[in-house]
């Protein structure tokens, strides 16, 4: 699930995508903004990419924020893949950006829908349900 575009994973490239997650949850706005911040986190191979990062990311007084308007304006100048474009939109789409249907959802490998799944989950605010594998 790795690019040739996404930064290399060193201990002090995680250090800064943990710093950077924390505030980005931290300066979130809306519930919605918030799920979709977790998503993208939880997903980390679009987040880590630089374009990605430089679309989303709007530095401010109260340190970096993700600015979702310039990552949709964006998002097919990015060099993603088919799948990690698909789970973006499908992203946006939770923020009132784009017009994506649910059958996009068709395109996802296992852990970008168990992703996507939980992100809905969280803008509907429940909690309680589970999204896993069957046994």
């Amino acid at each position: 699930m790795t690019t040739p575009e996404t930064e290399p994973s060193t201990p002090d490239a995680e250090d800064e995508f943990q710093r950077l997650s924390k505030q980005l949850l931290r300066t979130a706005k809306s519930a919605a903004a918030r799920a979709a911040v977790q998503a993208l986190l939880e997903e980390r191979t679009v987040l880590k990419m630089p374009a990605v990062r430089q679309a989303l990311i709007l530095h401010t007084d109260d340190g970096e924020m993700a600015h979702f308007e310039g990552l949709a304006g964006h998002q097919y100048s990015l060099g993603l893949d088919k799948e990690q474009r698909c789970f973006l939109e499908l992203v946006l789409s939770m923020l009132g950006f784009g017009v994506v249907t649910l059958a996009a959802a068709q395109n996802l490998d296992d852990q970008r829908l168990a992703i996507t799944l939980r992100a809905i989950l969280r803008l509907a605010g429940n909690e309680d349900l589970a999204v896993g594998r069957r046994l």
